[in-house]
């Protein structure tokens, strides 16, 4: 290769980071899904200082969130920091889901009803919620157009766990449906696209923030009850 045509590969890599929102005040424990009036708690915004400050030195030209509070609150102060303006993309948004608004706490929440049960026939679509297809499709329309608008520096996109691992996991091309205790996407977590021009040539993780999130929300913790209700989406 000439050395020509290594500089053009290199001034075309492109970072998007796609980062879980922090931990939002839920005392309830209500799965609050696309709810709107669910904010940071105090921890979740020193989450979100914290990314920040990790992300200062970065060459981050473009910043953009979820339109829900959580992800917005997350993302204001990251765009602050380099003095950018916070875009807005709907594709960004949770999952929709039907127990929206109900507890789902271990032992003592929706599943346990059984009205609710007719929800749960199909876990590989999931039949309780957006396909997860459908989500893989607007995620990799956002994380396309952020590369486009960031191209050749790095973008920051604040959303939600679910859509999050779902993208990730087909980037990384492992089955959609999985354990939902098993997905690596702590609270203001990083799952890092790198692109090479258009195409994704690697995928990193990254916890900023971990020492902040409490012990019972980190990745691959069994729930314990009375402690899950306060796990955010």
């Amino acid at each position: 290769m000439s050395s020509n045509a290594s500089y053009a590969s290199e001034k075309d890599i492109t970072v998007v980071h796609l980062m879980r929102h922090g931990e939002v005040a839920n005392p309830d424990g209500i799965l609050y899904g696309r709810l709107p009036g669910y904010h940071l708690s105090e921890l979740g915004r020193q989450m979100a200082d914290r990314v920040a400050d990790h992300l200062s030195s970065r060459d981050v030209t473009h910043v953009v969130a979820s339109p829900l509070e959580r992800a917005q609150e997350t993302a204001t102060p990251i765009a602050k920091a380099h003095g950018l303006d916070l875009a807005t993309d709907e594709r960004l948004i949770e999952a929709d889901n039907v127990f929206q608004g109900k507890t789902f706490g271990v032992g003592d929440g929706a599943l346990r009803k059984p009205d609710n049960w007719k929800h749960l026939v199909n876990p590989f679509k999931p039949s309780w919620g957006e396909p997860y297809i459908e989500q893989v499709v607007r995620m990799m329309g956002a994380l396309n157009a952020a590369k486009d608008q960031a191209r050749g520096h790095e973008a920051v996109l604040v959303s939600h766990q679910l859509p999050i691992w779902t993208v990730r996991s087909y980037v990384e091309k492992r089955r959609l449906w999985h354990d939902p205790r098993k997905r690596q996407c702590t609270l203001a977590s990083l799952t890092t696209f790198t692109y090479l021009g258009d195409r994704i040539v690697s995928v990193g993780y990254a916890e900023p923030a971990i020492d902040l999130v409490p012990a019972h929300l980190r990745a691959g913790v069994k729930p314990v009850k009375g402690k899950s209700k306060a796990f955010g989406a």
